[in-house]
Parts: C-alpha cells; sequence; structure tokens
C-alpha cells in the first residue's frame, strides 16, 4: 500500500476515506474541471485548477460580436435534476443561480420531402397527437415507449449514471437483476432497430433516434438503452437559462471561487508529475508541471491530481508511456463522436420561421450518418443540421430587430477539415459546408433572403477543437456512445498506473454532455471519500 498523505491513502484507484484535506490540482477549466474543483473545495481540500486558454468554460464558451453574444458550445439543459442535485452539493440551488426559461416548443423539426415542419412541445399529450397524427395508431405506442423510457432512464439515475463500476454490487441490486434480461436486450440492439421495430413513420424514427446525436453517436451505432433520452425531451421539459450557457459557467466559477478554490487561466499544463513506479510497484502522483507568462516552468504539488481535459491529451503527452493507462495503441480501437463546423451568425430582422432550437433532418439517415463515421468519412451534402435561435428566449444575445443564430453540421472528427475564421476566412471545407447549410436553412424554412441578410459570421472547424481543447482527432463531443464505450465498458474515472491519478469529463464516465460531466465531477468526489456505492452524494 502506498502513502498518499498522512490521512489520507489510495489503492488500485479507489480510495479509503480518512480525514484531512488533500492538496488537489484540477487540469482544464471546462464544465467538468470546474465543477470538479467546487465540490472538491467545498469539502475542504486546497484546490487549484489550471486552465491552458485564458478563458474559463472550455466548449462552453461565448463569442461577442457587433453587439452579438453568441454560445460556442452546449446550448440544450436537459436532466434538471441532475443540475439541481450539484446545486444542492454546493448548498444552493438551480432556481437560485439560474433564471430558467420553459422552451415552448421545446424544438422544432424540418424534414425533408415535407413542407411543413413539426413542433416538439412541453405537453405530452400534444407529442402523443403529433404522433398520431403522423402515423395512425402511434400514438398508443408512443404511450409505451414513454413508458419505457421513463422507466430505464430511472434505473440509469439510480444504478448507472452516478457509479464508477469499480465495485460490482451495483449489478447484484434486485431491481437491476430484475430488469436484466431487458437491460441485456436494450445493451446488444441498436437504438435505430428498436424505434424502427416500433414506428414506421420516417419522421418519427428520426425524432426518437435523433438523441443519438447528443450522445456523439448515430442510431445505428448506438444501445438501445439510450431511448431513455426521448424522456427527456417528449416527457419532460426542455429550458434555458437567460443569459445563455455562458451564464452556467459563470455560476460554477462563482461557487468555486466561493468555496476557496484558485482558478488559473493561461497556465498550460505540460506534464503529471510522479514517483515510484519502478520494479512493478506503483507510482503515485506528487503534482504537475505548467507553463508560467513571460516563459520557464514551474512545479506546482499536490496528493491528488485531476485531468479533467481530454483522456487521450492528458494520458498521451502528460505521462511517460510505461505510467499510460491508456496508451496511442488503444485507441487505434475507440471511436470518436463527431466532429462539428460550428456557424455563429448574426441576422438582420427576425425569423418567425425558427423556433429556440430547430432541427433540419435529410430523408437518408444511413448516407448521412454513413459520411460522418463511415470508413470514407467526408463532410455530408446535404447534412442533417442543427441551428439554435437563443434570441427567441433572451434579447440580451443580439441588438433590437435582428437574431442570433448558431448552426451546427456534424462531420467526421478529421482535423483536415481545417478551422473556422471571422467573415468566412476560414478554410475552405468549413466555410463552403457553413455556406450549405445557411442555403438549406433558407430553402427548407422559406427566408429566402437569408444570406443576404447576415450580418456577422464567426465559424468553428475541426481544427480548431484540437487547437484549443486538444480534442482527440478534432472531435467536438468526446468518445461516441457505442457499446463498447458505454457505462463500465468506457474509460475509467482513475488511473490503472498511477495512484491519485483521476479523470473527470466527457471521455471518461458516465458520458458526453452537460448534465455528465457534472456527474463526473460528483463521481471524482466519491472516489476521494471512498464511496463506492451507485447513488448520488447525500447532500
Amino acid at each position: 500500500m502506498t502513502s498518499l498523505l498522512p490521512h489520507h491513502r489510495l489503492l488500485g484507484g479507489t480510495t479509503e476515506p480518512e480525514r484531512g484535506s488533500r492538496r488537489v490540482v484540477v487540469v482544464g477549466g471546462g464544465i467538468a474541471g470546474l465543477a470538479t474543483a467546487a465540490l472538491l473545495a467545498s469539502r475542504g481540500h486546497s484546490v487549484d485548477l489550471l486552465e491552458q486558454n485564458d478563458e474559463l468554460g472550455g466548449r462552453v464558451g461565448s463569442v461577442e460580436r457587433d453587439g452579438f453574444r453568441f454560445d460556442t458550445g452546449a446550448s440544450w439543459y436537459l436532466m434538471p435534476e441532475v443540475f439541481e442535485h450539484f446545486f444542492d452539493l454546493l448548498g444552493t440551488t438551480a432556481a437560485a443561480e439560474l433564471d430558467l426559461t420553459v422552451l415552448d416548443p421545446s424544438y422544432r423539426v424540418f424534414f425533408e420531402g415535407h413542407p411543413d415542419p413539426v413542433d416538439i412541445r412541453p405537453d405530452r399529450a400534444h407529442n402523443r397527437a403529433v404522433f398520431e397524427s403522423l402515423e395512425p395508431g402511434a400514438g398508443e405506442r408512443f404511450d409505451a415507449y414513454l413508458r419505457s423510457a421513463k422507466d430505464t432512464y430511472d434505473v440509469a439515475l439510480r444504478r448507472f449514471l452516478y457509479n464508477s463500476f469499480d465495485s460490482p454490487a451495483a449489478f447484484l441490486r434486485p431491481d437491476v437483476v430484475r430488469r436484466s434480461p431487458k437491460l441485456g436486450r436494450l445493451l446488444t440492439r441498436s437504438l435505430g432497430s428498436h424505434v424502427a421495430a416500433r414506428f414506421s413513420d420516417n419522421r418519427l424514427r428520426q425524432v426518437l433516434g435523433y438523441p443519438a446525436v447528443f450522445l456523439g453517436s448515430s442510431p445505428s451505432r448506438t444501445p438501445s438503452m439510450y431511448h431513455l433520452m426521448s424522456h427527456l425531451d417528449l416527457g419532460d421539459r426542455v429550458l434555458y437559462p437567460q443569459g445563455g450557457f455562458t451564464r452556467l459557467i459563470e455560476v460554477i466559477v462563482a461557487l468555486a471561487e466561493r468555496h476557496g478554490a484558485r482558478l488559473r487561466t493561461g497556465t498550460p499544463v505540460t506534464a503529471i508529475l510522479t514517483e515510484g513506479g519502478a520494479r512493478g510497484s506503483r507510482a503515485r502522483v506528487t503534482g504537475v508541471e505548467h507553463e508560467v507568462a513571460g516563459g520557464g516552468r514551474r512545479t506546482l504539488p499536490a496528493d491528488v491530481v485531476v485531468g479533467a481535459a481530454d483522456l487521450h491529451h492528458l494520458e498521451t503527452a502528460l505521462l511517460p508511456a510505461a505510467l499510460q493507462t491508456h496508451p496511442e495503441p488503444a485507441w487505434r480501437h475507440r471511436s470518436a463522436g463527431p466532429g462539428a463546423v460550428l456557424a455563429m451568425l448574426g441576422i438582420e430582422g427576425r425569423l418567425p420561421e425558427l423556433a429556440h432550437h430547430s432541427l433540419f433532418f435529410v430523408s437518408d439517415w444511413d448516407s448521412n450518418f454513413g459520411d460522418i463515421f463511415g470508413p470514407d468519412a467526408r463532410v455530408p451534402e446535404p447534412a442533417s443540421i442543427y441551428v439554435c435561435k437563443p434570441s427567441a428566449t433572451d434579447r440580451t444575445v443580439s441588438p433590437e430587430g435582428c437574431e442570433n443564430l448558431f448552426v451546427l453540421v456534424p462531420v467526421p472528427a478529421d482535423v483536415e477539415i481545417g478551422s473556422g475564421g471571422d467573415d468566412g476566412r476560414g478554410s475552405e471545407a468549413v466555410e463552403r459546408a457553413v455556406d450549405a447549410a445557411i442555403d438549406q436553412v433558407a430553402t427548407w424554412a422559406g427566408v429566402s433572403d437569408l444570406r443576404g441578410r447576415v450580418l456577422v459570421r464567426h465559424t468553428v472547424g475541426p481544427a480548431d477543437f484540437e487547437r484549443r481543447y486538444n480534442a482527440w482527432r478534432g472531435g467536438a463531443l468526446g468518445l461516441e456512445h457505442t457499446l463498447r464505450q458505454s457505462a463500465f465498458l468506457r474509460p475509467g474515472n482513475a488511473s490503472a498506473k498511477v495512484d491519485g491519478l483521476l479523470y473527470a469529463g466527457a471521455s471518461t464516465v458516465p458520458g458526453v454532455g452537460l448534465p455528465m460531466c457534472l456527474i463526473s465531477a460528483e463521481l471524482v468526489l466519491k472516489r476521494l471519500t471512498g464511496d463506492r456505492s451507485a447513488l448520488p452524494v447525500p447532500s
């Protein structure tokens, strides 16, 4: 057994709880790193967070130009109970920290070849009627589908999402054992097949299959376990925090600092420092090495290091080869989620044709997702795209009489697609994809003069994700949720070779998305207290 602190011991990636404050360094200032810093500081640990960029928030960033303020990353507020629980652990509430607005419609869907879009609303009866109108008899199957989605969601919250999978006990709980045949089927069948067995109308199949994109995957590659996500948008509400998702980051930053965490920007970490590890013994973390302004490097000692940056970068760039739990060869057998071409557009005049969230689905999804994830990956043409118009809900994000659009085109995770820029000065592939998306919105939504109304244009490509966030292959989300990269098969949150080295964020358990990143921070806290349960930390 290796001594980590006089009052703290860690063996084999699990922690034995004893009293005492630990010196913790968190690498990465995205939402997972900030949440980890806030939770650990609130429990009395001495926490330093180091972020390589000059702004905190990571992918949940912002861009301001000419009176427009754009969120550059997350834009869906789902799983509100996860946010509520996180704030509760910090002695506050979501209502006290955020001004949350219920979106109605929750989102609007435009389908290729169909002139009329479909609105999904925070009204289950309305959504059931939509299903029935598009496919007679689908209303009853909608009810059964959502019952199953809610039941699976509840089990996931109770047994899997708040689980580091370092103990078999979670799988032996009576409610899990009782459901094991059903859970086995849900894990080994694709979401696309699961939906197709119940609904024949392609529009309904797309509405139910789209949650796979939230998971960085496609309906044919995602286990049907994740049909649980339909409970969130079809059976519950979609929310929006006034001020945008930048406001969420500001709140978590303030909470972390209020509890004493020291947050440093412009401080790239160049190495995770260790000692021991010779002749088969386990190494232990001793701190990090980081760059300092003006040149040179310094060492920051630590008893615990939490890697909340991209896992591939943390392992292959910051650790010696002998201490890598996830060395470069392991990544040859892993699959990244999609890359993204993003466009932040300031539009002159109003766009009533678009809702806060609008989805544009091409009819041939097999080709669309094949272009993104297949062996001959390329930028899809045409593409299924997502458009967010936060100015529908929040008038602070654009000048009076204008609209704010965030456009996302899923593309392969491939840095060769290039970088974005201002006013059309990004790489040729990025700008071509944005032009096609603008024209697609104009045609499908009936806004013929949309391109001519663009006042501000800022684009982002996969190479920007690699440069700013060290994202593996330039991916926008992290590892996709395939069977081999879900639940206990996803990379764990503790190093197998270095005691005191833990992980948080989209590359580890439980997965991608803002709620998952908040849970990953809580899983770090559970590691440090020796809590091996599958339940959330009691508040």
